[in-house]
Order: C-alpha cells, then structure tokens, then sequence
C-alpha cells in the first residue's frame, strides 16, 4: 500500500505543476511543485531501475554474465580503452615533438644565419649571401634576406622583404606577416639589421617531418581547421592504423605589433605506422631489411595474438562452466518445483564428476528417501488405521458391564503402553452366585501380545461356558469339578502351548468367587501375587503354579480363603511394579502396597487413580513403560 501511494506521488506532481504553470507561470508554488516532480519522478527513475536489476538477476545464469561482466569484461574494455587512448596521447607527443623540434631547429638555424649576417663586416657580406644563401634557401624553400647597414642588402637580389617595423629586437621562429605564416630570423647588431623570412604554409610545415603526415597553423584560433589534405597522410599498414590527431602550441609573433607574441594551436595529422616509421625508420639493421623496429613489432604481435587466443580459451571456458553451473542449479530449481508439488518420483540428469554432479546426485537420493518415507509415512498412516481399529475391538473385549453380585464391587482398569494392550482382565458371572475373576499379562508389548490376549480371552471364556454348562447337567454334585480354577487354568496353559509359538506365554490369575459364602478360590499361574488388605493389614496371596503357554507338563493347585466385610483385594500386572525411574530403581511392591494401605479406605477408582498417578511420577515420564492393569474387588 505504501509503495502504490509514492508511485502515485510522481504523476500528481507532474499534474499540479502543469496547472500551476498554467495560472501562475512564475510562481513560487510552480517552482515547489517543479522540484517536488523532480525529486519524486528520481525516485521513480531509483526504484523502477533497482526492481529491473532485481529481476533481471533473478536467474543464477543471469547473475553470473553479470558478475563476468564486471569481473572480466568491464577490466578488459578499460585497460583496451587505455591502452588505446595511451596509444594515441603517445603518438601524438611523440609527433608533436617531432614536428616543433624540426620547426625549432629551422628557426635557430636561420636565427644564426641572421647573427652571422649582422656580424659580417660589409666587404664580406654579399661574399656570405653568395655562398651560404642556396643552402638555406634549400632547406627552407622561398627564403628571403635582406640586411640594412646605411645600404641594404638582398637575397635573392630580387626578394621583396621589408624591414620590420621599429621596435622588434632580435627574435625568431613563427610570424603572422599580411595574413601568411612565415619562418623568420631578426638580429639586430648595432646599426645592422638582418631579416630572413620563409613561407610556413601547409606544404612547407608538412616537410617538416617528411612522410609524418600534415601539419598545419590555422589562422583563427576558435575554429578547428580541415585536415583534409590525404595525399600527405600515409597509408593504412592494417585496420588498426588508425589517424591521430594531436595539437601542439606554438608561440606566433605579429609582424605589425612589434613585441607582440601570440600562442596559437599547432595540428598534426598522422598515422601510428607514420610516427613509428620516422621514429624507427633510421635504425640499424641487424642484417638485410631487419632492424630492432621489427624484432619489437613481431614480439609484440606474438604477445597480442597470444593474449587474443588466451581470451578466446578463456571465454569459451567461462561460457562452459557458466553453462554447467546454471544447468546444474536449473535442474535442482526444477527439482525443487516437483517436489514441492508432491512429485517425489521426479528425478534430474546427472552429468561429470564434479560437486555439481553430487549435489544433484545428492538431490536425487534425497528425493528417493523422501519418496520411501512417503511410503512409510502410508503405510504407518495405515498401520496407525489398523491399531485403531485393533484398540476398538480389544475395548470391545474387555468387560463392559459390572457383574451383579451382593456381596463385591468391582472395579478395573486397563492402561496400554501402546494403542493395544497385552494385558488382559476379566469377570463373570455364573449360573449359580459364583463369579469368575481372571487378570493376566502376555510377554511382549503391540499387537502380537494384543493378539495373545484375545486369544486368553476367548478360551477363557469358551471353558467357562462350557464348564457352566456341565455343572447345570451335573446338578450341584459336579459343579465344583467342571468349575475347578486349577482345572481351567491348565487346559488355557495347553490350549496356548498348542497353538501358540514358545516364545509367546502369559502370566494368569484366575478365582472363582462365591457370592452366597464369600469363599474366593483361585489359580496363580505365575502371575505377581494380589495384595489383600484386611483392616488396614497386607498379606500377599500366594502362587500355585507356573506360567501358562511354556510347558505342556505344567501342573497348577488352587488355594481359598474366605473374605469378610471391608476386605479389599487388589490384582495388578507387572506393569504396575517394574517402572524404573531415572536411576534403573524400580517402583516395587512394597510402594504399591504402602500406597494400598494408606488408600484402602478409598472408592475404587480413586484409588487406581493414586497408583496410576505415583508411577508416572516415580518413572518421570508422561509414557508408559509398560502395560498398566489393575482389578480391585471389595466385600462389602
């Protein structure tokens, strides 16, 4: 939203200067306005060119040319700019200095000429300009002297140069006579006056330096002359000799100011082969036509061509890598994408032997692990599904309603360590005022011992039944035969040796109770001994035999006792007792039954809640170690 409202800050802006200028052109608020459109439209200009160079190195392949860009390009463009430019200020000085040493030389050349005129005694003067005057007229071309003592001197006889006008000592080198540059010499010595003058137009400064290129003095300073003249400019040796041209001051005396001097531009048209020609061009040669210009000229175009080609491999190296690079994290991009869709199958090309190659290979198993562990993630989903459905059904085993007796109250509770348990309780009631109490605990923990459990279950309650249904047929005489708990307990310990594996067993309390006497007979198959608390004394049952399941030659007893009023009789499953805390130390028997004493008076869930509550706390865990079951059975 804040970003919409300084975008909208620029056009409004620019909206409200327009009628500002409009109504009031000079204003000051035109004026605000102006400079509120131009800071707020560079803002604009800032952000929009900060979000195209966000976006445009958004790709990895993109970043990357632009870090080579950088890195590799820009350096590589500068030093040839550099070098190019230093190229060109080099051989233009070097030019520049060729041509006004030549032009210096000239001028000091014709300034002694004119100091030796002036120191000529007269009968020896026109001897002189008879004998010295070709030889500088050769080198400077249209050379014209004259030479005043009382009379005047000329050469040539026919030469039309004048006097300057009064008031120049003695001077040379440029001077600007009648609109026309010339070459000049004054020396002035005592009465004697010599003047040489020269043309210095563009054919005269170009064989300065013969075969440099062309040279000229323009004659208004503000202009830049037309160096158009190419018959005096070499050829191109290549396509990179290139015209330079280079300016040069030079210091012009004004013919008709005498005193007057003015610095004007000297420009110098020329080639590189030109100036390195006439710098190189006189040099000692080593044998036939080769000279040190030469060894230099091939070394350094070894070294260019080997620079070019170590640019080529380079180029062709960096686009290979770059290419392998942004490939490589394209694919992984890619990757990336299908897994997020849930596309775990997907899987990327792995291409060389390098860390990008075991990245992606890497990528690829972790797909595979992920891909597995979606199947596992399944197929505990569905295990998960299949304990639940386990846990509902082995509830549905468990008792669900109290049996009717007179004389007990009941009370029992299963805790699973897992969703399933492999602790097991039961009661029923019989035809007659008998009542079937039974707890156990099957070896293991999960659904194998879940499954043992049911298994304990339904043969316990199939002997039952059919026990009940003998004892009816045999009237009261054979009632206590057919229910006997020894009897029962060793046909469950053959039962699950047959049809059990033999690491599979179960520790069993089984009692019949007698609701009309109070008479409590039982079976302990190795199972830990109830705890009876009789007016607040303990006293530990018994056990009569070994566990069931293990061994077919097992033999079980059965023992009695009669419970009176306020009796209570607590069942319980290894669970309950063999927690460890912290230390390895486990809870124990004598903490359960001090805590029993101390509770006995307590309704039935009240206390099987203490209990379950002092082992999480002993053990100092939320979790179960094991299956936790207790049966609790009161004479009132």
């Amino acid at each position: 939203m804040r970003h919409r409202v300084k975008s909208l800050v620029f056009p409004l802006a620019v909206i409200a200067y327009l009628a500002a200028s409009y109504l009031a052109p000079a204003g000051l608020l035109s004026m605000l306005l102006a400079f509120v459109a131009f800071v707020s439209g560079v803002a604009v200009a800032v952000r929009l060119v900060r979000t195209g160079t966000r976006r445009a190195i958004w790709r990895l392949r993109n970043r990357l040319l632009v870090t080579y860009l950088f890195i590799a390009v820009v350096p590589l463009a500068l030093i040839l700019a550099l070098a190019e430019r230093g190229a060109w200020m080099l051989t233009g000085q070097i030019a520049a200095h060729l041509v006004t040493t030549a032009l210096d030389q000239r001028a000091r050349s014709l300034m002694a000429l004119a100091e030796g005129l002036a120191a000529t005694p007269t009968a020896n003067l026109r001897d002189r300009l008879r004998w010295s005057g070709p030889y500088f007229r050769a080198q400077s071309p249209g050379l014209e002297v004259l030479v005043r003592r009382r009379s005047e001197w000329r050469y040539p006889e026919d030469a039309s140069v004048t006097p300057p006008p009064a008031g120049w000592p003695s001077r040379g080198g440029v001077v600007l006579k009648g609109g026309v540059f010339h070459l000049w010499a004054h020396a002035v010595e005592g009465e004697t006056e010599a003047t040489l003058l020269a043309p210095l137009g563009r054919d005269q400064l170009g064989e300065l330096v013969p075969m440099l290129g062309e040279v000229l003095i323009p004659q208004d300073r503000p202009e830049a002359p037309r160096l158009g003249q190419r018959d005096r400019l070499p050829s191109p040796v290549s396509p990179f000799d290139t015209d330079v041209t280079y300016l040069a001051p030079v210091e012009v005396a004004i013919w008709d100011q005498p005193g007057r001097v003015e610095r004007r531009t000297l420009f110098i048209h020329t080639r590189y082969s030109a100036v390195l020609r006439t710098v190189f061009g006189q040099a000692v040669e080593w044998r036939g036509g080769v000279t040190m210009a030469y060894y230099a000229t091939v070394i350094f175009l070894a070294i260019s061509i080997a620079f070019l080609i170590v640019e080529l491999v380079a180029l062709i190296i960096g686009i290979s890598l770059t290419r392998t690079v942004t490939g490589a994290v394209h694919s992984l991009y890619e990757g990336t994408q299908k897994v997020m869709l849930g596309e775990f199958s997907h899987r990327i090309a792995v291409r060389g032997n390098d860390q990008l190659a075991q990245l992606s290979t890497s990528f690829n198993r972790m797909t595979e692990n992920l891909e597995r562990l979606v199947e596992v993630a399944k197929e505990k989903e569905r295990l998960q599904s299949e304990l639940e459905i386990a846990r509902e059904v082995q509830n549905q085993l468990f008792p669900r309603v109290l049996p009717e007796a007179r004389t007990l109250k009941l009370t029992a509770c299963c805790h699973p360590a897992r969703i399933v348990s492999g602790d097991y309780y039961d009661y029923l009631n019989l035809q007659d005022s008998r009542l079937a109490l039974a707890i156990g605990d099957v070896a293991g923990k999960g659904i194998s011992a879940a499954l043992l459990m049911a298994t304990v279950q339904s043969t316990m309650r199939a002997q039952l039944l059919t026990g009940r249904e003998l004892a009816a047929a045999a009237g009261n005489g054979g009632s206590h035969a057919a229910l006997s708990t020894a009897t029962l307990v060793s046909r469950l310990n053959q039962h699950l040796y047959a049809f059990t594996p033999p690491e599979k067993f179960a520790t069993f309390y089984f009692a019949l109770y007698d609701d009309a006497t109070g008479l409590l007979t039982y079976t302990n198959a190795g199972h830990p001994p109830p705890v009876l608390v009789r007016r607040g004394n303990p006293s530990r049952l018994e056990v009569t035999g070994m566990i069931v399941g293990a061994f077919p030659f097992a033999h079980y007893e059965e023992s009695s006792l009669r419970l009176e009023s306020g009796d209570l009789l607590v069942c319980f499953t290894d669970g309950v007792t063999e927690p460890e805390n912290e230390y390895g130390e486990m809870y124990g028997e004598e903490r359960l039954i001090e805590l029993l004493v101390k509770n006995a008076e307590r309704e039935g869930g009240e206390i099987i809640a203490s209990v379950t509550e002092a082992v999480r706390q002993w053990t100092g865990s939320p979790e179960l170690q094991d299956d936790m079951t207790m049966l609790l059975a009161r004479r009132l």
